[in-house]
């Protein structure tokens, strides 16, 4: 069941983004539901937003709701639960192809939250070592397994030559134990695997490494909203892209722990609050962008890894997904 996060209804006296004035928020409250896979490192901007009194200072009263997932967010968009929905780029390309009438109209990631780690016993040390071995994700089709064969086409590896265990929620504990080599994981699994004597092979979290990697950035996380909708929410959708860019702009700016502290204590029950600082600290420059404005290039190799992994056909253009008119285009 998904949950939803209390709203604080706080305006900071915080100043203008070059996006536009406060004239329209300041006319009256608009109320809106913002649906989001519950990933910790995904979510961080929109709980900065809300607890910072960003979106009430543009005007907005915005509820987050958690999904299980991407696909499940937009589902909600889709059967109008919602009024928006924040999820991959991976999980929006996929409902779009298959008829969700949705656009996508700005960002807050630019890197994908995978990393390919060896297991503590394992004798491998790149992705050339991968071919006939077994690489543990999540499922066939998620954004793991289409990453994992976009790096092996890049490093020159048949992906045909690699086999592919779904391992679900539970692949750290696969790789600590041993029963897969290697395996896609995110954050804090990749820390606490690295604790048990596992390594870090290649790691999307690091804009150098996607960089080396991938080409550059590769467009993560954003908001959608319902195609038919646009031309009246118009308005509402610039003013909440200035909240979540002076959130950017935040996380950029301040220090882990009043980043960490910003986020709700149920967030974190039951986890280790130091080391999820060490990963704030470690990534926030890296995986979130300081502007909102879609990056097209990092958003094309987005599509470029569905078609490499049969996804998507190879004559399909990102850009029939992307408002790039709302905010503008960075690249």
């Amino acid at each position: 069941m998904d949950c939803c996060v209390d709203r604080r209804r706080v305006v900071q006296g915080l100043s203008g983004l070059a996006l536009g004035g406060l004239g329209w928020a300041q006319r009256g409250r608009r109320r809106l539901r913002l649906a989001f896979c519950s990933q910790l490192l995904c979510i961080i901007p929109y709980e900065v937003a809300l607890r910072r009194g960003y979106f009430a200072e543009e005007g907005l009263e915005v509820e987050l709701v958690y999904a299980r997932g991407g696909s499940q967010a937009l589902q909600f968009l889709v059967g109008r639960a919602v009024d928006y929905a924040a999820t991959s780029l991976d999980a929006a390309l996929q409902a779009y192809r298959q008829g969700a009438p949705i656009l996508r109209f700005c960002s807050t990631g630019r890197l994908p939250l995978f990393a390919l780690a060896a297991a503590p016993k394992s004798a491998v040390k790149g992705l050339k070592d991968l071919e006939g071995k077994t690489v543990g994700v999540s499922a066939l089709g998620n954004a793991d397994h289409v990453l994992l064969v976009y790096l092996l086409r890049k490093a020159g590896v048949d992906p045909k030559r690699v086999q592919y265990a779904t391992l679900g929620p539970n692949l750290y504990e696969a790789l600590r134990a041993g029963h897969v080599e290697v395996g896609m994981v995110q954050e804090p699994a990749l820390t606490l695997l690295k604790e048990a004597g596992g390594r870090e092979l290649v790691n999307l979290m690091d804009l150098r490494q996607a960089r080396t990697y991938l080409g550059g950035p590769y467009e993560f996380m954003g908001v959608a909203v319902r195609r038919e909708e646009r031309q009246g929410r118009l308005e509402e959708m610039r003013a909440l892209s200035r909240a979540l860019e002076k959130a950017l702009r935040f996380i950029h700016a301040a220090n882990a722990h009043l980043i960490a502290d910003t986020l709700p204590k149920a967030l974190i029950a039951g986890g280790d609050e130091e080391r999820l600082r060490a990963v704030i600290e470690r990534y926030r420059k890296d995986l979130y962008p300081t502007r909102v404005r879609i990056d097209l290039e990092a958003a094309r190799r987005v599509a470029e890894s569905q078609m490499e992994a049969g996804l998507l056909p190879p004559s399909f253009r990102v850009e029939s997904l992307l408002d790039l008119e709302v905010l503008g285009a960075s690249g």
